[in-house]
Protein backbone atom coordinates (compact mmCIF):
# COMPACT_ATOMS: atom_id res chain seq x y z
CA UNK A 1 0.00 0.00 0.00
CA UNK A 2 1.20 3.28 -1.14
CA UNK A 3 1.22 5.72 1.66
CA UNK A 4 1.87 9.29 1.71
CA UNK A 5 5.42 9.60 3.31
CA UNK A 6 6.66 6.60 0.86
CA UNK A 7 8.03 6.74 -2.81
CA UNK A 8 6.21 3.82 -4.26
CA UNK A 9 7.99 2.33 -7.16
CA UNK A 10 6.07 0.40 -10.33
CA UNK A 11 7.71 -0.87 -13.24
CA UNK A 12 6.12 -1.59 -16.46
CA UNK A 13 7.24 -3.91 -19.08
CA UNK A 14 5.48 -4.84 -22.18
CA UNK A 15 6.27 -4.74 -26.38
CA UNK A 16 5.21 -1.93 -28.68
CA UNK A 17 1.57 -2.09 -29.86
CA UNK A 18 0.25 -2.84 -25.55
CA UNK A 19 -0.62 0.58 -24.52
CA UNK A 20 2.14 0.42 -21.93
CA UNK A 21 2.29 4.50 -22.02
CA UNK A 22 -1.39 4.67 -21.85
CA UNK A 23 -1.26 2.26 -18.94
CA UNK A 24 1.20 4.47 -16.99
CA UNK A 25 -0.23 7.82 -17.88
CA UNK A 26 -3.26 6.36 -16.34
CA UNK A 27 -1.52 5.47 -13.65
CA UNK A 28 0.33 8.70 -12.92
CA UNK A 29 -2.75 10.69 -13.28
CA UNK A 30 -4.71 8.88 -10.56
CA UNK A 31 -1.24 9.23 -8.46
CA UNK A 32 -1.53 13.18 -9.23
CA UNK A 33 -5.43 13.05 -8.81
CA UNK A 34 -4.65 12.12 -4.87
CA UNK A 35 -2.24 14.59 -3.97
CA UNK A 36 0.83 13.02 -4.52
CA UNK A 37 4.33 13.75 -6.51
CA UNK A 38 4.63 11.77 -9.52
CA UNK A 39 8.01 10.94 -11.92
CA UNK A 40 7.94 9.03 -14.81
CA UNK A 41 10.51 7.69 -17.49
CA UNK A 42 10.12 6.08 -20.63
CA UNK A 43 12.00 3.52 -22.78
CA UNK A 44 11.01 2.86 -26.14
CA UNK A 45 13.07 0.57 -27.98
CA UNK A 46 11.92 -1.02 -30.75
CA UNK A 47 8.31 -0.47 -29.74
CA UNK A 48 7.27 -0.30 -33.77
CA UNK A 49 8.45 -3.55 -34.38
CA UNK A 50 7.13 -5.05 -31.58
CA UNK A 51 10.10 -4.51 -29.41
CA UNK A 52 10.69 -3.76 -25.81
CA UNK A 53 8.82 -0.94 -24.05
CA UNK A 54 8.93 -0.30 -20.38
CA UNK A 55 8.31 3.12 -18.00
CA UNK A 56 9.40 3.48 -14.79
CA UNK A 57 6.63 5.09 -12.09
CA UNK A 58 7.29 6.69 -8.75
CA UNK A 59 4.91 8.58 -6.70
CA UNK A 60 5.16 9.66 -3.28
CA UNK A 61 5.34 13.07 -1.30
CA UNK A 62 7.96 13.91 -2.72
CA UNK A 63 9.97 12.21 -5.41
CA UNK A 64 13.54 12.84 -6.45
CA UNK A 65 14.53 10.96 -9.39
CA UNK A 66 12.27 9.42 -11.95
CA UNK A 67 14.47 6.35 -12.22
CA UNK A 68 13.67 3.11 -10.44
CA UNK A 69 17.39 1.72 -9.05
CA UNK A 70 17.73 -2.07 -10.04
CA UNK A 71 16.03 -4.34 -6.77
CA UNK A 72 13.37 -1.81 -5.85
CA UNK A 73 10.18 -1.92 -7.49
CA UNK A 74 7.62 -2.55 -5.53
CA UNK A 75 5.65 -3.74 -8.02
CA UNK A 76 6.67 -5.04 -11.64
CA UNK A 77 3.76 -5.29 -14.21
CA UNK A 78 4.63 -7.04 -17.19
CA UNK A 79 2.22 -7.72 -20.25
CA UNK A 80 4.15 -10.15 -21.93
CA UNK A 81 5.51 -13.06 -20.65
CA UNK A 82 9.55 -13.19 -21.97
CA UNK A 83 9.25 -9.36 -20.56
CA UNK A 84 8.73 -10.34 -16.98
CA UNK A 85 12.11 -12.12 -16.96
CA UNK A 86 13.87 -9.36 -18.46
CA UNK A 87 13.51 -6.88 -16.45
CA UNK A 88 12.70 -9.18 -12.95
CA UNK A 89 16.11 -7.64 -12.30
CA UNK A 90 13.72 -4.55 -11.16
CA UNK A 91 11.90 -5.90 -8.69
CA UNK A 92 12.47 -5.54 -4.70
CA UNK A 93 12.74 -10.04 -3.97
CA UNK A 94 11.88 -9.77 -1.14
CA UNK A 95 8.79 -7.39 -0.69
CA UNK A 96 8.17 -6.81 -4.37
CA UNK A 97 5.28 -8.39 -6.49
CA UNK A 98 4.95 -9.12 -9.85
CA UNK A 99 2.06 -9.06 -11.79
CA UNK A 100 2.34 -10.47 -15.48
CA UNK A 101 -0.20 -11.55 -18.38
CA UNK A 102 1.75 -14.74 -19.41
CA UNK A 103 0.68 -13.75 -22.85
CA UNK A 104 3.20 -14.46 -25.40
CA UNK A 105 4.26 -12.10 -28.46
CA UNK A 106 7.35 -13.29 -30.28
CA UNK A 107 10.33 -10.88 -30.12
CA UNK A 108 11.63 -9.53 -33.21
CA UNK A 109 15.20 -12.27 -33.46
CA UNK A 110 12.58 -14.79 -33.44
CA UNK A 111 10.60 -13.93 -36.75
CA UNK A 112 14.06 -13.75 -38.03
CA UNK A 113 14.89 -17.17 -37.07
CA UNK A 114 17.55 -15.81 -35.13
CA UNK A 115 16.79 -17.82 -32.14
CA UNK A 116 13.03 -19.44 -30.74
CA UNK A 117 11.09 -17.91 -27.77
CA UNK A 118 12.27 -19.33 -24.56
CA UNK A 119 10.57 -22.61 -23.38
CA UNK A 120 11.43 -21.30 -19.61
CA UNK A 121 9.60 -18.78 -19.26
CA UNK A 122 7.49 -19.89 -16.09
CA UNK A 123 10.22 -21.58 -14.51
CA UNK A 124 12.43 -18.58 -14.50
CA UNK A 125 9.40 -16.21 -13.27
CA UNK A 126 8.93 -18.65 -10.22
CA UNK A 127 12.53 -18.64 -9.28
CA UNK A 128 13.04 -15.14 -9.56
CA UNK A 129 9.30 -14.07 -8.10
CA UNK A 130 8.22 -15.56 -5.76
CA UNK A 131 5.50 -12.96 -4.72
CA UNK A 132 3.60 -12.90 -8.26
CA UNK A 133 0.14 -12.82 -9.89
CA UNK A 134 -0.58 -14.60 -13.08
CA UNK A 135 -3.69 -12.19 -14.90
CA UNK A 136 -4.20 -13.30 -18.43
CA UNK A 137 -5.29 -9.77 -19.01
CA UNK A 138 -5.49 -10.41 -22.91
CA UNK A 139 -7.63 -13.56 -23.12
CA UNK A 140 -9.74 -11.46 -20.99
CA UNK A 141 -10.05 -8.47 -23.14
CA UNK A 142 -10.82 -10.71 -26.18
CA UNK A 143 -13.55 -11.94 -24.23
CA UNK A 144 -15.45 -8.58 -23.68
CA UNK A 145 -14.26 -8.12 -27.52
CA UNK A 146 -11.77 -4.93 -26.47
CA UNK A 147 -8.43 -6.57 -27.48
CA UNK A 148 -6.73 -3.06 -26.72
CA UNK A 149 -8.31 -3.06 -23.07
CA UNK A 150 -5.16 -5.62 -21.88
CA UNK A 151 -3.41 -2.54 -20.16
CA UNK A 152 -6.66 -1.28 -18.38
CA UNK A 153 -7.37 -4.75 -17.02
CA UNK A 154 -3.97 -5.14 -15.55
CA UNK A 155 -4.35 -1.51 -13.93
CA UNK A 156 -7.73 -2.75 -12.52
CA UNK A 157 -5.47 -6.19 -10.66
CA UNK A 158 -2.62 -3.78 -9.82
CA UNK A 159 -5.47 -1.30 -8.37
CA UNK A 160 -6.39 -4.25 -5.88
CA UNK A 161 -2.69 -3.49 -4.36
CA UNK A 162 -2.46 0.11 -4.12
CA UNK A 163 -4.55 2.56 -1.60
CA UNK A 164 -6.33 4.71 -3.90
CA UNK A 165 -10.32 4.67 -4.43
CA UNK A 166 -11.99 3.01 -7.14
CA UNK A 167 -13.49 6.69 -8.25
CA UNK A 168 -10.25 7.80 -8.67
CA UNK A 169 -9.61 5.49 -11.33
CA UNK A 170 -12.77 5.54 -12.79
CA UNK A 171 -12.41 9.63 -13.33
CA UNK A 172 -9.04 8.90 -15.05
CA UNK A 173 -10.35 6.66 -17.36
CA UNK A 174 -13.63 8.46 -17.96
CA UNK A 175 -11.20 11.48 -18.93
CA UNK A 176 -8.55 9.69 -21.03
CA UNK A 177 -10.99 7.52 -23.68
CA UNK A 178 -13.19 8.91 -26.03
CA UNK A 179 -16.61 8.58 -24.84
CA UNK A 180 -17.38 5.32 -26.56
CA UNK A 181 -14.77 3.95 -25.13
CA UNK A 182 -15.38 4.55 -21.84
CA UNK A 183 -17.58 1.85 -20.89
CA UNK A 184 -15.85 -1.08 -22.17
CA UNK A 185 -13.20 0.36 -19.98
CA UNK A 186 -14.34 0.42 -16.90
CA UNK A 187 -15.86 -2.98 -17.45
CA UNK A 188 -12.08 -4.42 -18.35
CA UNK A 189 -11.00 -1.95 -15.09
CA UNK A 190 -13.43 -3.74 -12.83
CA UNK A 191 -12.47 -7.21 -14.79
CA UNK A 192 -8.79 -6.89 -13.77
CA UNK A 193 -9.94 -5.98 -9.86
CA UNK A 194 -11.86 -9.44 -10.30
CA UNK A 195 -9.18 -11.62 -11.91
CA UNK A 196 -6.60 -10.14 -8.94
CA UNK A 197 -8.62 -10.67 -6.23
CA UNK A 198 -9.28 -14.35 -7.48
Amino acid sequence: MPQKTKTTNIFVAGVGGQGILKFSNLLCEVAMNAGLDVKKSEIHGMAQRGGSVTTHVRFGKKVYSPLIPQGSADFLISMEHLEAVRHIRFLNREKGRLIYDPYEIAPPEVYTAQREYPADVEDRIIKFAPNRISIPAFENALKIKNPRAQNVIMLGALSTCLDFTDSLYEDVIKAGFKEKYVESNLKAFKLGKELASG
